[in-house]
């Protein structure tokens, strides 16, 4: 029995080199868009569109948005920031009645997120820049027609309902 310990001592201190280096190299998560947590809002007349994205938790940020037009909903998404497929971080967006897509991360910072899926048709990147405190400008790009488009949408920070 004594002669069992000793391999059991060495072999867990053999296991806890193996797992220390991995654990010190955490995959990256959301947190790096913490500043997009809250509730986003852009008005252009009878057009309302909201954002609104949960603090991260567990490595990812659930966000979802809705555009309401003269008291009826138009469009409407279930949005994830957190981990990707290959390892990074990603961008998954579900629109109302179409297929899920992930965009994974090019750029993470306190100012600006920039998502690319070069496979997907429109929009290709999703990009949200941090203009101050309590605004932002999400942008989506893409080809269509044969040209670069890009379409910004100014939002302004409210609060939650």
């Amino acid at each position: 029995m004594s002669t069992m310990r000793p391999s059991l001592v060495l072999w867990s201190a053999a296991a806890s080199l193996m797992v220390a280096p991995l654990a010190a190299q955490q995959a990256p998560d959301a947190a790096a868009a913490r500043w997009l947590a809250g509730c986003w809002e852009l008005r252009a007349g009878a057009r309302v569109t909201q954002e609104q994205w949960m603090a991260p938790s567990g490595g990812t940020m659930l966000g979802m948005s809705r555009t309401v037009v003269r008291d009826t909903v138009r469009e409407w998404e279930h949005l994830l920031i957190g981990p990707g497929a290959n390892g990074g971080v990603a961008y998954t967006a579900r629109p109302a009645r179409q297929a899920e897509t992930s965009f994974a991360a090019e750029h993470l910072s306190d100012t600006l997120l920039v998502f690319a899926n070069p496979a997907h048709d429109f929009p290709q990147r999703i990009l949200y820049r941090r203009v101050g405190r309590d605004s932002l400008v999400a942008r989506i790009e893409g080809p269509r027609s044969g040209q670069l488009r890009g379409l910004d949408f100014p939002m302004r920070r409210v609060d939650c309902p």
